[in-house]
């Protein structure tokens, strides 16, 4: 697929399969992907695809089989693999015990491939790593175009499309060398004898012109049939099908100017005597440099894709897992849920998981940001991806394959890369009919020159044609778009941002309100001890130890949080601790617990408790209203019948919220909080990050009823928010915004994912969503403008007044420069710099 105008034939093509539901083509990636249903077989929709004059490029899958008896069941198995939608094609060698599959669809197919031969009593494995038959046959891929499921996890493509790349990119620097070598002498011949005319003069000195013109005609049929006649036969076939492209404005402006040279050079009394010219410079100078372009292009795309490429590095390329008694290593593709992983120090976790034995410390920086390791204990869940220290741990496989984090991770990725913004169906529009409708200027221009042009009206015709079909530029038109997704979308997930859906990408940059969650997005969504205050005799830690030695026996998620604050303190027993004496434990229901500690009494509970017990709280009010204020209730502790503290439990703001919502604000965005607390604890809250507009006390329903009222007049509003019960309200918005540590369906409902769990993520996605269509509107400006611009210029509309006409060499180096120019302005993108680089978890 070498132009925008491939675009809308393909997508047409493969709309109209049976099974086919949708169906969309990214320019930049050269991806099809469909949406499948009932009836669909990847067979018909590469023959379909093939009969526009595509190819589909299939990932080859590679298995060991067990269970096979004979030609009998390879043919059975055959059968049954054939069966699988995905399945382009099946050879399986029962001698060999092997078995290669064809599909398209990704690491998804794959598990389907193996579920379903499981089904029929076939065991199909990954080949070991030593076994070089293992290893992928991408001499096998030809074509350009790669077909996958929408459903299709990412994982598996991307090293293809990654060598299909490194291919096409070496092919294009072997034809651009012998072009250019060829190429050399005849322009300078040619062009040198009419710039510096005492040349002109030594060279007839040396060889006549007919001769001249042998070597020309030699020179250039070495290169356009050599390195050229790539453009030749994709150009040509396209033209016949009534489907004109890129290379068929290539083919059309190369070969005329060579057809009319061979005339003038074989047969030139068929032509005037002043119009007998040859231009053999023209031609192969148009293939050199449209070849220059398009190895230029090919470098800055393949650069466009570098953030899945980093994604993918980071998964392990084995495991080490315990069965039947033993520890094997396995390819991670053949891990199941349930087996335990054993991790050495410095290895690369293959899958997600729970720590079941040993303890380390993780170093979890690809998925929330932080530069810090993280401690892993019995218990602990542990991410694919990331890397151990220096500690040795086992843990239970939970999720494998495509469902890791790291797999759903890869494929929001491609999936926004591969998406089509509400701009994009206007480009595709506008560039299916661009190439015939410059087919049609080029006739009209040869006319009319011919007609009215100055003599020798022939040749001033043919070169002025020939500069219209060279200079036009789909190329960019089509890249303007898709390029800048892809590379803006892979900076936003190294920033920790996943855009699920591309016309999120468009629309987060008009956000003009932004609704965020309380609990868990502006919060931490657990209660903590934020405050202990001891009376005149007592300490800290003495008192949260008595206390939280009496939670303990209590299963309130307050007393959780006092527990846990002791834990951290080193002062629960575990901790080198002897476990102390709780006695004669009791819970007053509606005011609080007792129990006695080591021999001390000790007393918790709510103000009307301490009443009950003849402890007044006086001496802490100034402390009580202090947090009040601050929307938390006080707890008291009374130990030995003497008032020891008041307490404070209560969910703390994450670290970043106030820094996020103050950059939110200076962005001109309104930010409102609708929660299900109670009003005074989310106005406390609310007043501690600056948020002046605040629905409290509201079900899943009142939150979107409040998104309704919120965005009257049209505003265009976001919402951010990581629970079950947000969920309704992610669906509801304009951009739903989910917090990554939140719950799957809230991450499901979402149109952008924040994958650190962080708010100043929010603020990253709007600054790279303003970014990226910034850079689209700065692509879709030159490749527009170049061609309105350029298009009539070559067509001669200067010739008249100012006597001007435009090369068809110029014309070539123009049109190989536009593309890559939008390529260049896209990967700008790469550096795109944000306010708050720093997102933590």
């Amino acid at each position: 697929m070498t132009c925008a105008s491939c675009v809308r034939r393909v997508e047409t093509a493969a709309a109209k399969v049976p099974g086919v539901v949708s169906s969309s083509v990214n320019f930049a990636t050269k991806k099809l992907t469909v949406e499948p249903a009932e009836g669909f077989s990847a067979k018909t929709l590469g023959a379909a695809i093939k009969k526009v004059g595509y190819d589909i490029a299939p990932d080859r899958q590679e298995f060991v089989v067990e269970g096979l008896r004979g030609e009998a069941d390879a043919e059975r198995l055959t059968a049954i693999l054939e069966a699988v939608a995905t399945t382009v094609d099946v050879k399986v060698d029962a001698a060999a015990g092997k078995v290669a599959v064809k599909t398209i669809g990704g690491r998804r197919e794959r598990d389907a491939l193996v579920e379903t031969a499981k089904l029929a009593g076939f065991a199909l494995t990954t080949p070991k790593p030593h076994d070089h038959s293992a290893h992928r046959d991408h001499s096998q891929h030809h074509g350009h175009h790669q077909g996958h499921g929408q459903m299709a996890a990412a994982g598996e493509s991307g090293g293809h499309d990654h060598m299909q790349h490194a291919g096409e990119e070496g092919a294009l620097k072997r034809d651009l060398t012998i072009a250019a070598i060829l190429t050399a002498p005849l322009f300078v011949l040619e062009m040198g004898g009419h710039l510096y005319e005492p040349m002109h003069h030594w060279l007839m000195g040396i060889i006549d012109t007919q001769n001249l013109y042998y070597i020309y005609f030699a020179l250039a049929t070495a290169v356009i049939f050599g390195p050229g006649l790539r453009f030749l036969k994709t150009g040509f076939p396209a033209l016949l099908r009534g489907a004109p492209e890129m290379n068929s404005l290539v083919a059309l402006g190369v070969t005329a100017a060579y057809l009319y040279s061979v005339v003038a050079t074989f047969a030139p009394d068929l032509l005037p005597e002043e119009a007998q010219f040859v231009y053999y410079e023209a031609a192969t100078v148009i293939v050199t440099l449209i070849l220059t372009g398009r190895l230029l292009e090919a470098r800055a795309s393949g650069r466009t894709g570098d953030a899945i490429r980093k994604l993918m590095s980071l998964q392990a390329k084995t495991a080490r897992v315990e069965r039947d008694g033993a520890t094997i290593d396995i390819s991670p593709e053949d891990l199941v849920a349930g087996d335990i992983v054993v991790i050495r120090p410095g290895e690369r976790l293959a899958v997600d998981g729970e720590v079941v034995e040993g303890s380390s410390y993780v170093d979890e920086s690809m998925i929330s940001g932080e530069p810090v390791p993280v401690e892993k204990t019995v218990g602990a869940t542990v991410v694919g991806g990331t890397i151990n220290k220096t500690g040795a741990f086992k843990f239970k496989a939970t999720k494998v394959g495509a469902d890791t984090m790291l797999s759903q991770i890869i494929r929001m990725v491609e999936e926004a890369q591969g998406s089509k913004l509400p701009i994009q169906l206007l480009v595709d529009r506008v560039t299916a009919l661009f190439v015939p409708v410059v087919i049609a200027i080029a006739v009209l221009t040869f006319i009319v020159w011919a007609i009215f042009g100055p003599e020798p009206a022939y040749t001033f015709a043919l070169v002025n044609a020939v500069a219209v079909l060279i200079i036009a530029c789909p190329c960019a038109m089509g890249l303007a778009t898709p390029t800048s997704i892809m590379v803006g979308t892979g900076r936003a997930a190294e920033l920790g941002v996943l855009f699920r859906k591309g016309q999120a990408l468009q629309e987060l940059r008009s956000a003009q309100i932004v609704v965020v969650d309380k609990t868990g997005t502006v919060t931490k969504g657990r209660p903590e001890l934020t405050d202990l205050v001891v009376a005149e005799g007592f300490a800290d830690n003495e008192v949260l130890a008595l206390v939280a030695a009496v939670e303990g026996r209590s299963e309130h998620p307050i007393a959780e949080a006092i527990v846990r604050a002791a834990e951290d303190r080193g002062l629960a027993a575990g901790e080198g601790l002897e476990p102390p004496a709780v006695e004669n434990f009791e819970s007053v229901t509606g005011y609080g617990i007792a129990a006695t500690v080591n021999g001390r009494r000790v007393e918790v509970g709510a103000d009307r408790y301490m009443a009950k017990l003849g402890h007044s709280v006086d001496i802490f009010a100034e402390a009580a209203a202090r947090l009040g204020d601050e929307g938390k209730t006080p707890l008291y502790a009374a130990i030995d019948g003497r008032l020891a503290a008041a307490i404070a439990v209560a969910d703390p703001l994450k670290p970043s919220s106030v820094t996020a919502i103050r950059a939110l604000q200076a962005m001109g965005i309104e930010v409102a909080m609708v929660t299900g607390d109670n009003e005074r604890t989310a106005d406390a809250i609310a007043r501690q990050v600056g948020i002046s507009r605040v629905v409290a006390e509201v079900l899943p329903e009142g939150k979107v009823k409040a998104i309704h009222e919120m965005r009257a007049g049209g505003k265009v509003l976001a919402f951010v928010g990581d629970g079950i019960n947000d969920a309704p309200a992610l669906a509801e918005a304009d951009i739903g915004i989910a917090v990554g540590t939140g719950t799957d369906v809230a991450i499901e409902s979402a149109d952008v994912v924040l994958v650190g769990g962080d708010l100043l993520g929010a603020v990253n996605a709007i600054e790279m969503s303003r970014a990226t269509m910034r850079n689209i509107k700065e692509n879709l400006f030159w490749a527009f403008g170049y061609n309105v611009a350029l298009i009539p210029v070559a067509a001669g509309v200067l010739y008249p007044a100012f006597g001007i006409t435009l090369s068809p060499m110029i014309g070539a180096g123009a049109m190989a420069l536009s593309s890559v120019f939008v390529l260049a302005n896209a990967l700008r993108l790469k550096r795109a710099k944000v306010a708050h680089r720093e997102v933590t978890s």
